[in-house]
């Protein structure tokens, strides 16, 4: 997400490098709440049956197009997959690994022929009913913050701040409604997103909220977790085997891998407080005394830590969403702030975590 602000250039240039407009403005025109809300798979193009080799062809096409750009099918889908708690990651409308994990993980779940595009059959298994894009009116505390001005690049600069909280209006409404913050300005053209009593279009999804649940879990019970290294997933399951949840997640690096085996829960912390170790050696740290970050969503383990058995590593959140499932992470497993908050509310302290590595 964007923390800070940065000169117009740049803002520009990071669009068009991530397949985005360079500003709301410039968005594709048909991708509205009504052209999401009325979504088929007829009107996007799927192929029929008697094209042949060439249905492949045009089906690739146009998926290597819809990884540059949103579209209204795929955002109505990604926002039908996080109802379901099969989490695409950051909606955003564009057919990314996570988005095609997220439906395989789906179908396979359903019983359905394993496939990485919607189907008929499973997007009936979806619908739960109600639009999937909704409007959302800004309140006075949504826009009154208080919001930081800069977040630091710096580890040990973040340690000077009082609280790692959302640069704007704009970025904490993205996170509450689990949407990348470009499809939130593609879907806003115009609308003021820190003026209390605009009128927004969001995901129709049960919005993050900072509240500490009184009672941990909650139902589904969460007894196992697998964290599967290759496709870069990590799924949750009850204590009757059935899988309830999965979410996109950023496992280990090269330098610090994640563990192999198993683990269990051992603590769930929210609004955790961020402590560095010199002894991590994190690249670009050079910190030779322990130091603390404050909590917050953009603190670096984000809004929730879920520590486990072996020492030093957690399921935590993480202040850029974006990246998730596409980047490394410090050894640890790291999914968006809103994922991480729902896998904590249901896992079980205890709960054995399997790590796969194919």
């Amino acid at each position: 997400m964007l923390r800070h602000p940065a000169p117009q250039a740049l803002l520009v240039a990071a669009a068009l490098l991530a397949g985005w407009p360079a500003s709301a403005k410039e968005a594709p025109s048909a991708l509205t709440a009504e052209a999401v809300n009325g979504a088929t798979l007829s009107e996007a193009g799927q192929p029929s049956k008697d094209e042949g080799g060439k249905a492949d062809e045009a089906k690739r096409k146009r998926d290597k197009a819809a990884e540059r750009a949103p579209d209204p099918l795929t955002v109505k889908v990604q926002v039908l997959l996080d109802r379901a708690r099969f989490s695409p990651g950051a909606i955003d409308g564009r057919r990314g690994d996570s988005y095609r994990t997220a439906l395989k993980t789906y179908a396979a779940a359903q019983g359905l022929p394993e496939s990485d595009t919607p189907s008929p059959d499973l997007l009936a298994r979806l619908d739960a009913g109600g639009p999937t894009i909704v409007d959302y009116t800004l309140t006075e505390a949504d826009v009154a913050g208080p919001f930081v001005e800069k977040i630091p690049k710096k580890l040990e600069d973040q340690a000077d701040l009082d609280a790692l909280g959302y640069a704007s209006a704009r970025e904490m409404l993205a996170e509450r409604f689990h949407m990348r913050p470009e499809l939130l300005d593609a879907l806003n053209r115009d609308k003021p997103l820190d003026k209390a009593g605009t009128v927004i279009s969001v995901a129709g999804i049960a919005p993050m909220t900072r509240d500490k649940p009184k009672d941990l879990p909650r139902a589904p019970k969460v007894t196992r977790v697998l964290v599967e290294k290759e496709s870069r997933v990590l799924k949750a399951f009850d204590g009757e085997g059935k899988l309830v949840a999965a979410y996109p997640a950023s496992i280990g690096s090269e330098d610090k891998p994640a563990p192999s085996g198993k683990a269990k829960v051992t603590g769930i912390a929210f609004d955790p407080v961020y402590t560095y170790d010199p002894k991590y050696k994190f690249k670009g740290v050079t910190a030779k005394e322990k130091f603390q970050v404050k909590p917050g969503p953009n603190n670096p383990v984000g809004l929730v830590w879920i520590d486990l058995s072996v020492p030093s590593y957690g399921i935590h959140g993480t202040p850029e969403p974006e990246k998730v499932g596409k980047t490394e992470s410090h050894g640890c497993i790291r999914l968006t702030n809103w994922d991480v908050r729902d896998l904590a509310m249901h896992v079980s302290r205890g709960a054995e975590v399997v790590f796969e590595e194919k």
